[in-house]
Formats: structure tokens, C-alpha cells, sequence
């Protein structure tokens, strides 16, 4: 019995989110019925964070322990093999007994994309939420800072969540890229609420359309209310980067 540590790939398109649910296809169910037909045995698999249904992944961390004589290669190899098409393992190897995909997790970091040309883009358009009038970009960074630090974002959750604290540190937020053109939002961070990132990017792009101002943000940080920031943007912009763990940990 081996603890694996398994970075996924993945297209949210064809997952109704991370999370098993039933009579719907998700990362975690497919993952863990590909590993029963590899390994023969049923696992729960643990990942670093819990995507939503539509949300993609280059860099999710997931923790199995697994009963097999594979090694870590040749189990991925053969984990691809019998996984649909929107999911990969793009890397596996053997963890510290002790290791856990969540618990573990230092940081992550995501990109949400915005397309931001005048004319449409079909090619983009899975991949970006798709906003044809320019942006101020000027005006986004400069609310963007606001954002960076430990703060409450309770305002900027989904509403009806369980969490013990809405307290979360956001260690970089970059906007880049020019209006008119593709723009990346880059959210580093200890950890996220539920639609912290898409509600924050949502609330940022009224800022850049000129329906906010920048220095709104500090009140609607300290106001702890869903319903006075922004909407929440799409979820087919946003993708998950990478998880960082400690040097010792994994």
C-alpha cells in the first residue's frame, strides 16, 4: 500500500465540478473508477481544492493510497488509459505516508482569462469570458490592491456557504495583458472561497466597464455582504495553475 501524489489535467467542460455527485460525471469519480479498473481495488482520492462544474485545472493535486505492485510511472501510464478524454494525469509519484492533497496545500494560484476584443472570438470562447467593449485597465489594478493581504471576503463568497472563517490571505492579484486584447487576472493565495475568484473578477471587470469605482473596494470588503460586489464571472474562464507545498511535504 503506497500513498500516490497524482497532478491532474483537466477540461471543466466535461465535469459537473471535483466533487462525486451522483448520476453526474465528475474529476474525482472518474479518477477513482479509473483507478478501481487499474488497481482493482476502490480508493477515495483527496484533492487540493474542489473545482466547480465548469472550472479546468492544468496543475490539481490529488492523494490516493493505492494497493498495486504499478509504479508510479507505470500507473499513470495506465490511469490515462482508462480515463475519458477531459482528464489526465500529467504526472504521478510515491508521497510521504502522512501526505494529503488539502491539508498540505500551501498555496494556490488561478487564471481567469477575458478576451477583450471588439470582435468575437469562436476559438476563445471556451477558454474566456468574452467582453467586447474595452476595459480600463488602470482603473481594475488600482481596485486590485485593495484585494491583496489578509482581509474578510465574505462579501466575495458564494452565498449559503458553511465555512468556519471567511478569512483568507490573497498574496499577489496581476492583471495583465492590454484592453482590447487577452487579459489575465492571476489570484495567488493560501486559499479561496467558494466563487472567491470569480466573484472577485466579476466585481473587477464592473470596475474596469466603468460601473464602479476603485475606491469602492475597501468598503465592500468591509461590509461582509454577497450582494453589494459584483457578479460572478463565468466559469469557463477560470482555471486552476498549481498547488504548492512545502519542500518537505509530497
Amino acid at each position: 500500500m503506497a500513498v500516490f501524489r497524482l497532478v491532474l489535467e483537466y477540461d471543466g467542460a466535461a465535469f459537473a465540478g471535483w466533487q462525486v455527485q451522483p448520476q453526474v460525471a465528475t474529476v474525482q469519480g472518474a479518477l477513482e473508477a479509473a483507478i478501481a479498473k487499474v488497481a482493482g481495488c476502490r480508493v477515495r482520492v483527496v484533492g487540493a481544492g474542489r473545482t466547480d462544474a465548469g472550472v479546468h485545472a492544468e496543475g490539481q493535486v490529488a492523494s490516493a493510497c493505492i494497493e498495486t505492485p504499478l509504479g508510479a510511472e507505470r500507473l499513470r501510464l495506465a490511469l490515462n488509459g482508462v480515463l475519458p478524454p477531459g482528464v489526465a494525469v500529467v504526472e504521478a509519484s510515491e508521497a510521504a505516508a502522512t501526505f494529503h492533497a488539502r491539508r498540505d496545500a500551501r498555496g494556490k494560484r488561478y487564471r481567469y482569462a477575458i478576451w477583450n476584443g471588439a470582435i468575437r472570438s469562436p476559438l476563445r470562447a471556451a477558454r474566456a469570458w468574452c467582453l467586447q467593449r474595452p476595459l480600463d485597465l488602470s482603473a481594475m489594478r488600482a481596485a486590485a490592491t485593495a484585494f491583496v493581504g489578509t482581509h474578510d471576503f465574505a462579501s466575495f463568497q458564494t452565498a449559503g456557504s458553511d465555512v468556519i472563517t471567511t478569512e483568507r490571505t490573497l498574496d499577489r492579484l496581476d492583471i495583465l495583458g492590454a484592453a482590447g486584447g487577452e487579459i489575465i487576472l492571476a489570484f495567488e493565495g493560501s486559499g479561496f472561497l467558494r466563487h472567491m475568484v470569480r466573484n472577485l473578477t466579476g466585481t473587477l471587470v464592473e470596475v474596469g466597464s466603468g460601473r464602479r469605482s476603485a475606491s469602492e473596494m475597501p468598503a465592500l470588503l468591509a461590509a461582509r455582504d454577497r450582494r453589494r460586489a459584483g457578479r460572478t464571472a463565468p466559469a469557463h474562464g477560470l482555471t486552476l495553475e498549481w498547488v504548492r507545498y512545502g519542500a518537505s511535504v509530497g
